[in-house]
């Protein structure tokens, strides 16, 4: 009876080392497991801050090439991570704008959309004007048919007070494009007064646009300007083709065979400016000088369709 007492009591004390023991030991594994998991954690932690302090500084390098390479890979491992999706937006839209191909820009210009666009269905994006900003300008950079959209990224990075000096201009072109003249003259001209001194491209732009209203004292004033101060003979050129074509519709012949005789002054023998004075002096009735302008354009130019029609050539 004593000995079977006794080995109750040694049966319960091994059963409670044991399990002291597989407690212990569980213990143990649960803690090695967190060390572990921690380690690896913050060896990642500092892998991702490296890696995005590596990125920053290739940026600030404008080494956009690799940056877009960098990031591109990223995302195959983490595709929803708003600073790699952005920094590839960003990084595809320089490298778009670099090229020479139109079919490469737009195949960059593409993959910008799409990263930005998918960082936009982020909280992050929320309040980040650049994505919308960068937006804009690659759907304005892809063509006329996308200028609605071009308007309604541009028009948010605004709204987020978002500061960057070429928003007016896009928005100008873009509001041209979709044939709302009266907000593109609006845009430019917020443009023209915080550029102190507008380049060729606003002036000539804001000229087009009231051009399009028919407001042809206002667009004169801004082709003027650009005859009297650019130091470019195209956008000369291109300033007085658009005086002759207001002053042609106005009637005052004068002034129009004016900036004809201006253009050939300073830029030389043009195929298309004695076209367009045959075509002026057709009008006044004097067919002798037109044919005579029209084989002066055939001759430099044996090319020109509308020359050669009018010779019947």
């Amino acid at each position: 009876m004593l000995q079977d007492k006794t080995r109750i009591r040694y049966g319960r004390h091994i059963y409670r080392l044991k399990t002291i023991r597989a407690l212990i030991f569980g213990f143990l594994i649960i803690f090695i497991g967190a060390v572990v998991y921690f380690t690896v954690s913050r060896i990642r932690n500092g892998a991702v801050v490296n890696e995005k302090r590596e990125i920053l500084r290739i940026w600030n390098n404008e080494e956009y090439e690799q940056a877009y390479e960098i990031s591109k890979n990223s995302l195959t491992e983490k595709p929803i991570d708003y600073f790699m999706l952005t920094t590839n937006g960003f990084a595809a839209y320089q490298i778009g704008i670099s090229q020479i191909n139109n079919q490469n820009t737009l195949f960059f210009l593409d993959e910008s959309i799409r990263s930005l666009r998918k960082a936009l269905l982020l909280k992050d994006a929320a309040s980040d004007g650049r994505v919308y900003y960068v937006l804009g300008k690659a759907y304005s950079n892809k063509g006329n048919e996308y200028a609605d959209l071009a308007i309604k990224y541009l028009e948010t990075a605004n709204n987020l007070s978002y500061e960057a000096h070429d928003i007016p201009e896009f928005l100008g072109l873009s509001y041209a494009a979709c044939g709302d003249y009266r907000s593109s003259v609006e845009a430019f001209t917020r443009a023209f007064i915080d550029e102190k001194q507008p380049s060729d491209a606003l002036l000539l732009s804001i000229a087009r646009s009231y051009m399009a209203m028919e407001e042809y004292n206002m667009a004169i004033g801004y082709l003027q300007q650009c005859v009297d101060n650019s130091q470019d003979s195209q956008s000369v050129n291109i300033s007085r083709f658009l005086l002759a074509e207001i002053y042609i519709l106005s009637g005052d012949y004068d002034k129009t065979e004016r900036q004809y005789m201006g253009i050939l002054e300073t830029s030389g023998e043009n195929a298309e400016v004695h076209y367009q004075l045959g075509e002026l002096y057709n009008l006044q009735g004097d067919t002798t000088r037109a044919r005579s302008e029209w084989r002066i354009a055939y001759r430099q130019d044996p090319t020109h369709a509308r020359a050669r029609a009018r010779l019947n050539i």
